[in-house]
């Protein structure tokens, strides 16, 4: 798996085939030959760095047909949960496999994540995309969550549901003693419901949070924040089972 990386700083996913962009077109011979820090010339001489990609590099141009959760929110599941190699984990909403690519990247091969999607066109991209990135600690269940967890003793249960808490006692159920769940939902009147509902069944630590993430622009004329920023994308809320 490669990434062509061009002059611009534009990436494209790469397979064994000629590649042609605006910049002229790429044998094939020469893409099978190259490796990570290789440099290709075009038939034009434009040159493109071919990189090995990180899971984010992979999901930017992955195929998908629905919005994905961002890094800035993976990132505080990931951190709050404590999650990290070895772990069970469960995910439901798979969409285009994003979130089940950061978790199987986690939790390594002695890990495992289940990733449930209730509609087919999405679990076949997701089954494409989990191939595409070479995991095989990721399995893609066409299934509503809703109607039972198969699985149990998980460390994580995430859930990108409009509903999540039709869930809860589901997840609780197959959470290990000291498991999370945790929740993407993108309103506050969501997160009002769960919260009580995660509450009266018994989960600790219930809280929610939100992430704004603003970069830093550096000129000639001085620093300040970037005018455009990530702002409000969802809310975050965590349980967890004791």
């Amino acid at each position: 798996m490669r990434i062509l990386m061009d002059e611009r700083g534009k990436k494209y996913m790469v397979t064994d085939k000629e590649f042609h962009t605006d910049f002229g077109f790429i044998t094939k011979e020469d893409i099978i030959g190259s490796s990570a820090g290789d440099v290709l010339k075009t038939h034009l001489g434009r040159e493109f760095k071919v990189m090995k990609p990180n899971v984010n590099d992979y999901i930017e141009l992955m195929e998908r047909k629905c919005n994905i959760i961002l890094p800035k929110d993976i990132g505080i599941v990931i951190a709050k949960t404590g999650l990290g190699s070895g772990f069970k984990v469960l995910d439901a909403g798979t969409g285009a496999g994003a979130t089940a690519l950061h978790f199987g990247n986690i939790v390594g091969k002695e890990g495992k994540v289940y990733s449930y999607e209730i509609r087919e066109d999405f679990a076949e991209i997701a089954e494409r995309n989990i191939k595409g990135f070479e995991l095989d600690n990721v399995q893609i269940k066409c299934k509503d969550i809703t109607e039972g967890i198969d699985e149990d003793n998980l460390d994580l249960v995430f859930l990108d549901l409009p509903k999540p808490w039709d869930v809860g006692e589901y997840a609780k159920e197959a959470l290990k003693v000291g498991g999370y769940i945790a929740t993407y939902t993108p309103f506050v009147e969501q997160i009002q419901i769960l919260q009580k509902v995660l509450k009266k069944i018994g989960f600790s630590e219930v809280e929610s949070f939100e992430c704004m993430f603003r970069g830093i622009e550096v000129t000639n004329k001085g620093t300040r924040p970037k005018t455009r920023m990530a702002g409000h994308t969802g809310y975050l809320t965590f349980g967890r089972k004791l």
